[in-house]
């Protein structure tokens, strides 16, 4: 082994291990920031180092490496100004987006080398053959699937689910297209054909699968369809021999199933349930009332008195909070309240927002502290001993109605606001969520509705406040 392996396989082994520690701070708000730049720093290793076992192998030509220069500098730019440009709140759809880049570069990589050295008469191993059709069937789901969840989350295409007469005949038919393509590329027969028709079936099940799926299980699809992108790269890295995508795609795929299995119990929905869709009604723009018996209004003044006047208040953020891109106006009433003696608090619900740790990551950019930022199961033992519970935006995850059977949501594990003292809800309308059922909270005796749109709600209440702390 020569000097230049020696050092590729140490590099190696220290950017899987940045990639295990990096996923490790990344389970707490407080070290996320340094877990991302730990496991950016293996990763810029890992690259490095590759390309330098590129050039000890002189394998690649001088039109691979413009090629490969190009691809580098293309993609830098393309992520970098992603994450400068793209604001907080569409940051789920940018993620889909780049879990179909992944899946999309793996599947490539698959094809590629089958339609180098596989087929009859090639050179690929029974192993690396079916590597190859896993890489591929896989990537190529992960690729259609994330680019229609993408669309979900843009608005592009309607968040509820699409369902179509047929849909269960046809989605059968392709899983059978699927398994005798694979069949043929496994046994060595059909070659290129077949190829062709496992990537076809594979990228229409994708798009059909996502498609059926409503906006409220989005969140663990996006964790789904991430771990199917992991476990393509991995599949990838089996395929030419590159251990670093080995390592990197198994953790990406293993934590992405971790991720999607804690979030469907959030949700107290089974992956199966979730994937055969058809459950809720997508992101209601308002439109449909509750029918409004028993609900009580309040204007700005009068919620300002009441939460002026707490010594304690929780404030519960939805989706409706980052769709109104109000994170700042939030941060910036709680500091005045902080500033009146009030103790502040923010009660997060796992799947708050749309992806694992988005409600979390908005907070943060509005530099809310992480010690306020409170887990379910911390904060809802605090409902009682709050006066005021401030909801802003969200809705299924507060809705008492899970707590007894025979609902939509009966099981689901949601946040005890109905005990605090007071309830203020800050809403659009008395539109429905997602899973198209009415909210009980909205008519309980201590609730009051503040129907106005996140952000001039929350410049109404700091407007009103200021008066009343000077």
């Amino acid at each position: 082994m020569s000097a230049v392996d020696v050092l590729i396989r140490l590099v190696y082994l220290a950017a899987a291990a940045c990639f295990v520690i990096g996923l490790h701070l990344m389970n707490s708000p407080g070290t996320a920031r340094r877990g991302n730049r730990v496991s950016g720093l293996g990763m810029a290793a890992a690259v490095a180092v590759t390309l330098v076992l590129l050039i000890d192998s002189g394998t690649v030509t001088t039109t691979g490496w413009i090629v490969l220069g190009a691809g580098i500098l293309i993609g830098s730019i393309a992520g970098l100004y992603s994450a400068r440009a793209v604001p907080m709140t569409a940051m789920p759809q940018l993620v889909s987006l780049f879990n179909a880049v992944g899946g999309g570069a793996a599947a490539l990589v698959g094809m590629h080398d089958f339609l180098r050295f596989g087929g009859a008469g090639g050179t690929l191993t029974m192993t690396a053959t079916v590597a190859v059709t896993l890489d591929v069937l896989i990537g190529a789901v992960a690729f259609s699937g994330s680019l229609v969840a993408s669309g979900k989350l843009q608005g592009w295409i309607p968040g509820h689910p699409m369902l179509f007469p047929g849909r269960a005949v046809l989605n059968a038919a392709l899983a059978v297209v699927i398994v005798a393509a694979a069949g043929l590329l496994i046994a060595g027969r059909a070659g290129g054909p077949a190829l062709a028709v496992l990537v076809l079936a594979a990228l229409v099940l994708g798009v059909l699968i996502v498609l059926a799926i409503g906006g409220a299980d989005m969140p663990v699809v996006v964790s789904l369809l991430n771990a199917c992108t992991g476990v393509a790269v991995a599949m990838a890295g089996f395929v030419i021999g590159n251990t670093m995508l080995i390592i990197a795609g198994a953790l990406v795929g293993a934590s992405g199933g971790i991720l999607t299995k804690l979030m469907a119990d959030a949700m107290n929905r089974s992956l199966t349930a979730i994937l055969i869709g058809g459950f809720g009604t997508g992101d209601d723009a308002g439109g449909r009332s509750t029918g409004g018996e028993g609900v009580q209004t309040i204007e700005a003044d009068d919620a300002a008195i009441r939460l002026a006047y707490a010594a304690r208040v929780i404030i519960v953020p939805g989706y409706g909070l980052a769709a109104a891109q109000a994170q700042h106006e939030l941060r910036e009433f709680a500091g005045i309240l902080e500033g009146g003696g009030v103790r502040v608090d923010y009660a997060i619900h796992p799947v708050a927002g749309r992806m694992p740790g988005h409600m979390n990551v908005l907070l943060a950019e509005a530099k809310v502290p992480y010690s306020q930022m409170k887990e379910m199961a911390e904060v809802n033992p605090e409902f009682p001993r709050a006066d005021v519970a401030l909801v802003i935006g969200a809705n299924d995850v507060t809705n008492p109605a899970a707590r007894r059977p025979g609902t939509a949501i009966s099981g689901m594990p949601i946040l005890d606001v109905d005990r605090a003292g007071t309830v203020i809800v800050i809403k659009r309308s008395m539109g429905h969520g997602y899973a198209g059922i009415d909210n009980e909270l909205y008519t309980d005796s201590r609730t009051r509705m503040f129907l106005a749109d996140a952000k001039s709600a929350l410049e109404s209440l700091t407007a009103a406040v200021k008066t009343l702390v000077r």
